[in-house]
């Protein structure tokens, strides 16, 4: 087993599931990986106007908006004087194994999105499903089989009014079901929550070099509201400790090693226009 796979004595599970969530909401806000793979594609600085007219979708000022808080978050560089370009940082290029873990995962298992859906929009639509504060953290204990929600909360270490809300909104998102009619009975994980292993080996192997200078996202307040890489938080505490007593803290979701995989064709985000009522 790798060290990508295997967490050292001092990684407790819920360090890995807050780290990918971390990671997770650098590329999170809405259009940025549009913009990382409209860089890619032209494989140049380019300055904002020139995004957005490839974008003709966004406007130029939600475009600026936005790669200015990807600036933020290490994502692209530019030069010191305000008019110069953008490009991609190597923290950014080296993001496509993890579009493409996503938009693969997605593809296989959403069935909420319409075939010939681009690429950049799968990507976008699965982060916001996984990059919610304690998502991983649920997943993760769920993983190890069906459990009530007090139980659920004693895992991740929430109360129970968080917990079902965390839980409502996972299986909106057809990542947790009910095993029974019953208020009371279990959730377990469905076919696409059991599936996310290669999604979060990915991400993993993304941050890995830089995991100790991963950048917290910045929240562009206007434009979207960023809930992971907050500061940490008693409940922070209460998860770990809690995981580390609870026998279904090692997790398979998190021993998948991350295949190799092919670079995200950029020139298909530029055949589809992503739905505008997001």
């Amino acid at each position: 087993m790798s060290t990508l796979t295997q967490p050292s004595s001092s990684q407790t599970g819920v360090d890995r599931a807050q780290r990918i969530e971390d990671a997770l909401s650098l590329i999170a806000p809405k259009w940025t990986t549009w913009v990382v793979q409209t860089l890619a594609q032209a494989r140049q600085p380019m300055q904002v106007r020139e995004i957005a007219r490839q974008l003709p979708f966004v406007s130029e000022q939600l475009v600026g908006k936005r790669l200015a808080q990807m600036h933020a978050n290490r994502l692209v560089t530019r030069g010191a004087d305000f008019r110069a370009p953008y490009q991609l940082s190597e923290f950014s290029t080296s993001l496509a194994p993890v579009h493409q873990a996503l938009a693969n995962w997605s593809h296989d298992h959403l069935q909420l999105l319409p075939g010939g859906v681009a690429v950049a929009e799968r990507v976008e639509d699965a982060v916001r499903r996984l990059n919610l504060r304690h998502t991983t953290a649920v997943i993760q204990a769920l993983d190890a089989g069906p459990l009530r929600v007090v139980r659920i909360g004693e895992v991740v270490g929430l109360d129970d009014p968080y917990t079902h809300q965390r839980l409502v909104r996972l299986t909106a998102d057809g990542l947790v079901t009910r095993t029974g009619p019953r208020h009371g009975d279990p959730y377990t994980l469905t076919a696409a929550g059991r599936a996310l292993g290669p999604v979060y080996a990915a991400v993993e192997h993304w941050t890995a070099p830089t995991a100790a200078a991963l950048p917290a996202a910045t929240p562009t307040p206007a434009v979207i509201r960023t809930r992971s890489a907050l500061p940490a938080r008693p409940d922070g505490i209460r998860t770990a400790a809690a995981l580390r007593r609870s026998p279904t803290a090692p997790s398979g979701l998190f021993s998948h090693a991350p295949a190799p995989q092919p670079r995200v064709p950029a020139t298909i985000t530029a055949q589809s226009a992503p739905a505008r009522n997001r």
